[in-house]
């Protein structure tokens, strides 16, 4: 089977003349009209506007039609459609996203460790993964960049970016209103409006509610969990006083109240007794086909809830024909409280809550020089302040025993990450003679952390002697420089290869699971850094009805920030591993004939620890665990693959009747840091499909499509905390789901 979908992707790649391409196509405009080539993608990688195929970079496009298209209804939609890319819901949580591109992301999800792929919404950088689980309800285009983009981003960009761009007011007059109901309990409605409310002044507003009954319950109480509630409301205004001045005010909102997100124990679940001393299985671990139901030591009203909000406020001076000043300035707080039941299972052996209340505060000031000719270079400064004050308890009732009795045990953490962050950078692109072009760029970065924390443990009788607190506090600097360097070759004006070197910088930080003395003595750990060496090629056919690209990749990939497990309730951060990382990843589109669109991706990656200094592996070691292992880089699987077909039929007056699907291919796949083998999930297959009726002038709309159309059971994230009652929970993606929507346009 897998020799079979790797083949078919192989297939369609070359079924397209060109190497291969980022952007999947705009389908059929209104009736009669037939498609002669595939509309052009224009991207903003390089913090301005270019076509796809003159960029020197690995980035992948999609607009509103092929988000569509790819049945997402969150970021986590693009699952399977950018080649060596890892998107899963974060575990055991309904509002943070886990991200990891070319083997580089955030192994653990704790809001202390940051994120190594940066997420952005028009330019404004979201620096927690929590609440950055986009519903995506009026993006005009979505981007992923591949590799590190330390020059123009910033830090904790070393694996890629990742940008949604919402609707402007002043292009994109009129409106929508759509409405999906599904299985599973699915019913969505969003909307959006925008026009001109003078010649100088235009403003939209957009907005969704989303809900469904989740996929997962317990057979005890019926109670579903795994479900969503999801309000969020977009509204921007833009002005446009003069010809050479714009500005657009955005404001926010995101509202989630939603029950537990629940897993599956893959292992047995341990108590300890203290006297006397030895191991009880409290229950065997699962195997075998998961029935998705679950039961939880969690209460009615125990769920979880975020609110996430924010303004921006984008301005661009034309100051004149050569010199463009942008200048970006943002504020956003988060909200969230969750209960999340780690151990999966009705004891409480790893239940926690964890609630944030987080504020940052960015100025970004861009200055663009174009000589209309062959130098284009952008310098900027770059400010940011993040407080993320968190309160959190832990809950182990079930952990420990003594002469068969339980006892009580409760931890509570009060911690506060301060964090202020400066840059400043510099990036020039000359095309020195006709047809070549270098690009080179730096930017030096500064990152100042403060950290306070207080963890008090409250043991039950007969250990209530052993109540304490242990308390630090601990502050840090970094500094970085971040330099890129390409050079880019125009063979024709189909046809375009370049190299390049990047170098990016993750930041260190202090342990958010210090909990002992002996944590807090060793709690601060340092940066990781990488560099990325790219051979890329991107091109199209004369007539624009191929087009595509490929890329290879080699990165060295240093002090990697891995999170372990040592002893009960000791969970120390090393810069543990150096890696290296090669692959090969290729995109592309073709128009067959007037109506049918083939697009396919192909991603292959070798991942592998040059080193991991892990003290637990050693023999002598008195917590030597011989199921721990480094053969395996976490989320990052050998092969990723993706076919895609649509066909238009037009209907003549009555309209257009669009078929598509899907089939994506991911290799074996680690779900933690410790190779853990419970945690890990081999090579699946997924298979989407829909159907779209588009009236023949776009007014309305009606979709319908399946997405897992197989029914495949898979995971997609793990919870690892073997020196806690071993647990190990795996996550599981969504069971075979229908849905229908109708769209009106106005």
């Amino acid at each position: 089977m897998k020799r079979k979908y790797l083949s078919m992707a192989i297939g369609g790649i070359l079924l397209a003349p060109a190497a291969f391409v980022q952007a999947q196509e705009q389908k059929a405009v209104p009736a009669g009209t037939q498609a002669t080539q595939l509309d052009e993608v224009t991207v903003t990688a390089r913090r301005r506007s270019e076509s796809i195929q003159d960029v020197p970079v690995a980035v992948s496009a999609f607009g509103e039609e092929q988000i569509k298209d790819l049945q997402a209804s969150t970021v986590e939609g693009l699952q399977g459609a950018v080649p060596n890319m890892n998107i899963a819901q974060g575990r055991g949580s309904a509002n943070s996203v886990n991200v990891f591109i070319r083997g580089i992301g955030q192994p653990d999800a704790l809001q202390t460790f940051d994120p190594g792929v940066g997420m952005y919404v028009d330019d404004v950088y979201y620096s927690r993964i929590n609440g950055a689980l986009f519903s995506l309800f009026d993006i005009q285009q979505l981007e992923v960049l591949r590799g590190p983009q330390g020059t123009l981003y910033g830090k904790n960009s070393t694996g890629g970016a990742i940008k949604l761009t919402t609707k402007n007011p002043f292009d994109n007059e009129g409106g929508a209103v759509e409405v999906t109901a599904g299985d599973y309990g699915r019913l969505e409605g969003r909307f959006y409006v925008s026009g001109k409310l003078s010649d100088t002044v235009a403003a939209s507003i957009a907005g969704a509610k989303i809900t469904n009954d989740g996929y997962v319950k317990d057979a005890v109480t019926g109670k579903h969990y795994n479900d969503d509630d999801t309000e969020a409301l977009r509204l921007k205004l833009a002005f446009k006083p003069t010809d050479n001045f714009s500005a657009v005010l955005s404001l926010d909102t995101t509202r989630q109240d939603a029950a537990l997100t629940l897993g599956r124990p893959m292992a047995p679940l341990l108590q300890t007794s203290l006297a006397p001393a030895g191991v009880i299985v409290l229950q065997p671990g699962e195997t075998g086909e998961w029935n998705r139901r679950a039961q939880t030591s969690f209460t009615d009203g125990q769920g979880q809830y975020l609110k996430h909000s924010g303004a921006s406020l984008a301005m661009d001076w034309d100051i004149n024909e050569q010199w463009m000043l942008k200048s970006i300035s943002s504020y956003r707080k988060l909200k969230t409280q969750s209960y999340i039941d780690i151990d999966a299972s009705e004891y409480e052996l790893g239940d926690v809550l964890v609630a944030l209340d987080q504020d940052q505060r960015s100025q970004e000031f861009q200055l663009h020089y174009d000589n209309g000719s062959n130098v284009h270079a952008t310098f900027g400064a770059y400010y940011m302040k993040e407080n993320v004050p968190s309160y959190q308890e832990a809950y182990a009732d079930d952990l420990f025993s003594f002469l068969g009795a339980k006892v009580p045990f409760l931890r509570t953490i009060r911690d506060d990450l301060s964090t202020t962050s400066t840059a400043a950078f510099a990036h020039l692109n000359w095309e020195f003679v006709p047809t070549w072009t270098v690009a080179a760029g730096v930017r030096w970065t500064k990152d100042k952390k403060d950290y306070e924390r207080s963890t008090s443990t409250f043991w039950g009788a007969p250990f209530a002697s052993l109540n304490g607190t242990v308390a630090f506090d601990a502050r840090a600097s970094w500094t970085a420089v971040t330099p890129s360097v390409s050079l880019q070759k125009e063979f024709s004006d189909d046809l375009m290869g370049y190299v390049s070197a990047n170098r990016g910088f993750k930041s260190g930080g202090f342990n958010g699971r210090a909990n002992t003395v002996y944590d807090t003595q060793n709690a601060k750990f340092d940066p990781e850094y990488v560099w990325t060496y790219e051979l890329g090629l991107k091109g199209s056919s004369a007539d624009r009805r191929f087009r595509g690209s490929a890329a290879a990749f080699y990165s060295n990939y240093s002090d990697f920030q891995a999170r372990v497990s040592q002893d009960v309730g000791t969970f120390p951060v090393l810069n543990a591993a150096k890696l290296n990382i090669k692959g090969i990843e290729l995109e592309g589109s073709a128009l067959l004939g007037e109506a049918t669109t083939l697009s396919a991706q192909l991603g292959w990656m070798d991942a592998k620890y040059d080193k991991f200094e892990d003290f637990r592996l050693d023999p002598s070691y008195p917590g030597f665990d011989p199921n721990v292992s480094h053969d395996h880089v976490p989320f990052s699987p050998d092969w990723t693959a993706r076919v895609a077909l649509q066909h238009v039929f037009s209907l003549g007056d009555n309209g257009n009747l669009t078929f598509g699907g899907d089939v994506s291919y991911r290799g074996d796949t680690w779900l933690s840091v410790d190779n853990r083998a419970v945690l890990s999930q081999d090579a699946y297959t997924l298979v989407g499909a829909y159907g779209v009726w588009d009236s023949p002038q776009m007014a309305w709309q009606i979709r319908a499509g399946v997405r897992n159309l197989t029914d495949k059971q898979y995971k997609t994230e793990g919870q690892e905390f073997a020196s806690v009652g071993n647990i190990q929970t795996a996550y599981y993606g969504l069971p075979r789901n229908w849905y229908m929507s109708v769209r009106y346009n106005f």
